[in-house]
């Protein structure tokens, strides 16, 4: 075998690999993900910031590790000239006489349609925060991840009937959540 006939040979060989994966690399791409982030999540078509500003009870929800033992939780938001939304999640540890436990972040709107955030507890790790559904009297909301890790089903009142959280369950639900791993909050009003 002479040196030109291995050249040639290594050179298609190459051309065959490099051609095979980036055939591999085109159908990966078009390939959708499997499982409930196979679609995207749908979002509130439209959030008014001022609206939603105030305080929002935590009904249910699949919480982080943190909100475990959590009582009468609430998240206040408010909109700040910046265009930033000053965020603090309130709740009692283990109990309604438990001790209060305050955890402050910083919401920025990312979206033209003020319905995805990124909420900052700690620089420079951004979360994610979808609003996925307010209501139209912006009375109830659930927030969601893209990563259908965390949900939030938040109200202005510590109760609401049970006929709506079952229908914002229902929409968590068909976002790709589990319902069964949707945790219902105590609040002292219910």
């Amino acid at each position: 075998m002479t040196i030109f006939r291995y050249l040639r040979s290594r050179r298609h060989a190459g051309r065959w690999l490099l051609g095979t994966a980036g055939v591999a690399a085109l159908v990966a791409c078009q390939t959708p993900p499997s499982g409930r982030e196979a679609w995207p999540l749908a979002l509130a078509p439209q959030v008014d910031l001022p609206r939603f500003m105030g305080d929002w009870y935590v009904i249910g929800s699949i919480g982080t590790s943190f909100q475990r033992g959590a009582y009468n939780a609430k998240d206040t938001y408010k909109l700040d000239a910046d265009g930033t939304v000053d965020a603090v999640f309130t709740f009692r540890a283990d109990g309604f006489t438990g001790p209060m436990r305050e955890f402050h972040s910083r919401g920025y709107v990312l979206g033209r349609n003020n319905a995805v955030w990124g909420r900052q507890y700690f620089w420079p790790i951004k979360a994610d925060y979808r609003i996925s559904h307010v209501s139209p009297d912006y009375t109830q909301t659930v927030i969601t991840r893209e990563k259908r890790d965390y949900l939030w089903i938040m109200a202005r009142t510590p109760a609401i009937p049970e006929a709506d959280y079952q229908k914002l369950v229902d929409i968590a639900r068909k976002q790709g959540y589990d319902p069964g791993q949707i945790r219902r909050m105590p609040q002292s009003g219910s």
